[in-house]
């Protein structure tokens, strides 16, 4: 990461460099007539003027155009890349913007050049407003990604570093793009999706989450002591793994009378991308809680009876 950060650097000082030649074409290391061409060509073409035929100056101010528009886009997109460091929407956003950026940074430098080169830019642009025409009506899907993964954007419906759960892959969102949204599930797979595929989906990381675990207890035991003991213990565990569980383990009650034994129920508040940690935690430190106290966690058994003979 920090060498591609060296690279983008040093790519930036080069082009600004370029952009002061841009600035003083006196200081090109050219003869005195083409710098005066340069000059020239700078003056009637950087504001797109020209319908000269193409000259060794046009060329050169074409790549000092287009440095100028690297420039640029590099600096904003370094920007957002400082403001994405805060996470959350504003990550969002800001990776949303810099999809956009190198698009226009793209047609920018094209009509830019053309222009540069003698080609009416108006005429370019009609062209391009005429031809994104018809083809809006053959990439409907298309425009129909862009639009929706606005809404998803100004609504706020999700963020990066979200925990989303879409049909049945649950996972953390990690880009939303112009396009398609990026989701990567506890595996480290990646599920790429069209932003307007994305239909009845659960935003899961919007408010705590409830690890639940029951545990069930022999028919012997007795409810009102190991109620008592609870009481006691339940906030020890809080204590035990304070960066784990949000609030105290909570007993809510007997959840069901089953065969083997009587199943009670247990909850803690988590974080979403703790929920099922908290889960094997909780499981565990109620395995050793009632160990520690004598109360049996029976399990299903076979009775056998021999008939006399």
């Amino acid at each position: 990461m920090k060498k591609k950060n060296t690279k983008t650097y040093i790519g930036i000082v080069l082009m600004a460099i370029l952009a002061l030649f841009l600035a003083n074409p006196q200081w090109l290391p050219l003869s005195r007539e083409l710098k005066a061409a340069v000059a020239d060509s700078e003056k009637s073409n950087l504001f797109f003027k020209s319908d000269a035929h193409t000259t060794i100056a046009q060329l050169i101010t074409l790549v000092l155009a287009m440095a100028l528009v690297w420039l640029a886009y590099q600096i904003v997109k370094l920007i957002l890349a400082a403001l994405a460091k805060r996470g959350g929407r504003t990550q969002t956003v800001t990776n949303l913007i810099s999809g956009l950026l190198k698009y226009i940074a793209v047609i920018a430098a094209v009509v830019w050049g053309l222009s540069i080169l003698g080609v009416n830019a108006t005429a370019v642009l009609a062209g391009v407003g005429i031809v994104g025409l018809i083809l809006g009506f053959g990439a409907q899907s298309l425009i129909e990604d862009i639009i929706t993964g606005a809404f998803i954007i100004f609504e706020n419906q999700y963020s990066v570093g979200d925990i989303i759960i879409l049909d049945d892959f649950r996972g953390t969102v990690r880009n939303i793009g112009v396009r398609t949204t990026v989701i990567e599930d506890a595996g480290g797979n990646l599920k790429v999706v069209n932003n307007s595929d994305i239909r009845n989906f659960q935003n899961r990381s919007r408010n705590n989450s409830v690890a639940l675990v029951v545990v069930s207890v022999a028919y012997h035991t007795d409810l009102r002591k190991l109620e008592n003991i609870l009481q006691e213990n339940l906030p020890k565990l809080k204590q035990e793994h304070p960066d784990l569980y949000l609030s105290t383990p909570r007993y809510l009650g007997v959840d069901q009378l089953a065969d083997s034994g009587i199943n009670l129920k247990f909850a803690a508040d988590v974080k979403e991308e703790n929920i099922f940690a908290g889960q094997r935690m909780l499981a565990r430190d109620l395995k050793i809680l009632f160990d520690e106290n004598g109360v049996e966690i029976p399990f299903p058994q076979v009775v056998v009876h021999k008939a006399d003979e």
